[in-house]
């Protein structure tokens, strides 16, 4: 006899396999609603006899299982690392896992391909990963934000496929300028400060946080930008340079309104979240961005622990070895405020008059470059337009000469023929006896 519809097994084969993303104003309603169907269809059940459900056929009487999560277990599939990407080379590892740069076989862009190193499933590591993908999802496309395309699991491994940033992070660029003691100028840090800001804004805008900015997380792109005749300084998104910095890694991002914190890097990490004090984490992304920019200013690499950990926590700069304006360092001594209402906000950043000077001065920086490059191409197409006249000229000449040697040719051919052609007459010799 085949199952009836109230049958356990049907029952199960029918449950919703999916994910509540957190992270979306709809996961709460979603949970709501199955929560009270669920509710209502059991009360209905245990009011009514067996008979009388077994009898019915309408759906409405039927009790609807709980949503059920998809767990790295469950997803089992042929290799789709293998069949859809051809790897390249290992360009990055951390506690998480290995990023690979991979060619995507069907459409031949390049992609970074994250994965863990270890299986998740029931781990922690399983809820951070999930995390990371439910807040790439969430946030979207953003040009200061690492773009994220897809994830899967594979033998109880998390993939991640994400952006490729040409330029590695910022962590590569501090290790290489203490390598050869060429730090980032004061308007470059700047820069790096203003893109990153806008970033921020556009997380904290969806009510999310960060909660582990530092060198590492902070990508590098790049590329050339498109450069117009008009520039907005107002422009809270738009890159305003050819080095394009993106926020990346997102495991350790949680809600505003609900966070479940899990702890960052502590060289970066703010005082009050180790003190539990979750009121404004907002601001604790801005501590760890002020600690970062710090870092790339040419700082001594920032402690983990002990009195210079405290100190730094209590408002004093690290040394920076090279002279940076006083109001600059007023504005990072301000992001790294023991008080973290004294911090400024993301959106306060980006207008910060500081900030808005370093925009301008890149903007008048790309007019410069832009008027050159005009006057470079202004001399290139004088000199071409002088080149193609003189090529001109000098095929004229040729065909002229062409023609005076074939008319020469050809009159003194004419000239030839008329002495020993047929039309020469022949003298008659008469003799007379």
């Amino acid at each position: 006899m085949s199952a009836g519809k109230g049958d356990p097994d049907t029952r199960r084969s029918l449950t919703p396999v999916i994910n509540i993303n957190p992270f979306t104003p709809d996961s709460a309603l979603i949970q709501s609603a199955t929560l009270q169907r669920n509710s209502r269809k059991r009360s209905h059940w245990n009011d009514s006899c067996g008979e009388d459900m077994e009898a019915s056929d309408d759906t409405e009487d039927e009790v609807i299982p709980p949503l059920k999560r998809i767990t790295m277990m469950e997803s089992h599939m042929t290799s789709r690392y293998v069949t859809e990407f051809y790897e390249l080379e290992k360009i990055g590892s951390g506690e998480f896992g290995s990023v690979f740069k991979c060619v995507k076989r069907l459409d031949g862009c390049i992609y970074a391909i994250k994965r863990s190193k270890k299986p998740l499933a029931g781990s922690v590591d399983e809820q951070n990963a999930l995390r990371e993908v439910y807040a790439h999802a969430v946030l979207g496309q953003h040009p200061h934000v690492v773009r994220y395309y897809s994830a899967w699991a594979e033998d109880d491994h998390m993939l991640i496929q994400n952006e490729y940033c040409n330029g590695g992070t910022l962590a590569d660029v501090i290790l290489e300028n203490y390598r050869t003691m060429r730090f980032l100028s004061e308007l470059e840090l700047k820069e790096l400060l203003l893109q990153v800001a806008r970033g921020l804004k556009y997380i904290h805008s969806t009510l999310l946080v960060h909660m582990d900015i530092k060198p590492s997380n902070i990508f590098i792109s790049r590329k050339p930008v498109a450069i117009t005749d008009e520039f907005d300084d107002d422009d809270d998104d738009g890159p305003s340079s050819s080095v394009v910095y993106k926020i990346g890694d997102l495991g350790h991002v949680t809600t505003v309104n609900n966070p479940q914190v899990e702890e960052g890097d502590s060289r970066y990490l703010a005082n009050e979240v180790l003190q539990e004090n979750y009121r404004d984490l907002t601001k604790a992304d801005i501590f760890s961005l002020g600690l970062t920019v710090i870092s790339a200013s040419g700082a001594e690499p920032m402690p983990a622990n002990g009195d210079k950990w405290h100190d730094i926590r209590q408002g004093k700069l690290p040394l920076i070895p090279q002279v940076l304006s006083q109001e600059f360092l007023d504005l990072l001594k301000l992001m790294i405020h023991p008080e973290p209402e004294r911090r400024p906000s993301s959106a306060a950043l980006i207008k910060h008059h500081v900030l808005l000077t370093a925009a301008k001065m890149s903007a008048e920086q790309l007019r410069v470059e832009l008027n050159a490059e005009r006057f470079k191409n202004a001399l290139l197409q004088k000199e071409l337009k002088k080149a193609q006249l003189a090529k001109a000229a000098a095929e004229e000449r040729m065909l002229y000469t062409d023609r005076v040697l074939t008319r020469s040719t050809v009159l003194s051919s004419n000239r030839t023929s008329r002495l020993v052609g047929k039309k020469t007459n022949r003298s008659v010799s008469l003799t007379i006896y």
